[in-house]
């Protein structure tokens, strides 16, 4: 009987992980043949957890939704790590969930073990969490956009961009967090081109439409994408240098909403940034400490001239 109880446990763990199982991966990964899953499957039902069976060679299982939340299965780290997130978000960018977040911490941390709950006390006691200057966004946009995201379907929404008020008709494609602004990347319907949008200048939830085709992304990396779109396509210089350092190393001393970043092999690294102007750009770029060489432009060689000659004059040196 014990041994039952495990394997029905396990059963249902292995369904919270994965959407789809077929009969034979779950027996192997239970070690049992496929006429015990299916009856393994048979107790769960009658516990109260709605598991669907779908009949032929590509059938199979899979948890359906039911009026209750099943229990979650979670080992030590997993327990912490969630119990980290939920308090970090009762602080976070997303506004609406603090007060779901803090009711759901205190569900959890009632049936965590006595070790676990105190490293999380720990945590909580030892950590102070400093409020964010940017603007939140609401949780019911984010999952609004989500949902459009995965049904492939237009969205409409006021957005309060640089240039004025306007209304967007796009395709949505995904949602990008920076860790303090949210962004959505879509293919503007009336522009007829791909757009980013900061999340927290849509107005109100934005109104669903019709579904859509697939359409080609514009980059297969989407992380990447938005952070070229961010620290590069809005201005009207481009700074192009080849750092001698790994890209873990620049990585580390920049931000991805400030430079676009490519790894040219294990000891050197392209940086791409946007700036109003060259000259500006120039110690900043000094700054991360890294030797590097200029792409382009050209102008901004000159710039490095200028201010190497000012700064060796400074020191008492003589330009060469």
């Amino acid at each position: 009987m014990l041994e039952t109880s495990a394997r029905l446990l396990k059963l249902l763990s292995l369904l919270q992980v994965r959407r789809d199982w077929t009969g034979p991966d779950l027996a192997a990964r239970l070690g049992v043949d496929v006429r015990t899953v299916r009856r393994d499957v048979d107790k769960l039902r009658t516990l109260g957890y709605p598991v669907n069976a779908a009949p032929g060679v590509s059938g199979g299982y899979q948890l359906g939704a039911g009026a209750e939340l099943p229990p979650l299965l979670l080992d030590d780290d997993e327990a912490v790590a969630v119990a980290v997130g939920l308090r970090t978000a009762a602080n976070g960018t997303v506004a609406g969930i603090e007060e779901t977040s803090v009711r759901a911490l205190a569900k959890l941390e009632q049936v965590l073990p006595s070790r676990l709950r105190r490293r999380v006390n720990a945590l909580g006691q030892h950590t102070v969490a400093l409020t964010p200057t940017v603007a939140r966004v609401d949780s019911g946009t984010l999952t609004a956009i989500a949902g459009a995201c995965r049904d492939r379907r237009r969205l409409r929404f006021p957005y309060a961009g640089r240039d004025g008020g306007t209304r967007r008709h796009v395709e949505p494609l995904g949602l990008a967090h920076t860790g303090r602004r949210w962004y959505l990347v879509a293919w503007d319907v009336d522009k007829e081109d791909w757009r980013t949008f900061r999340v927290d200048r849509i107005e109100g939830e934005p109104a669903p439409g019709a579904r859509f085709p697939p359409r080609e992304p514009p980059a297969e990396d989407l992380a990447s994408y938005v952070s070229r779109q961010l620290s590069v396509a809005p201005y009207q210089h481009r700074a192009r240098l080849v750092m001698h350092a790994p890209y873990d190393v620049v990585a580390a001393r920049t931000s991805m909403t400030s430079v676009h970043l490519e790894r040219i092999d294990d000891g050197r690294t392209r940086l791409t940034v946007g700036t109003p102007s060259l000259e500006e750009v120039v110690l900043w770029i000094a700054m991360i400490g890294v030797d590097f060489e200029v792409e382009g432009p050209e102008e901004l060689r000159e710039h490095l001239r200028s201010h190497a000659a000012r700064l060796l004059r400074a020191a008492g040196d003589r330009p060469g």
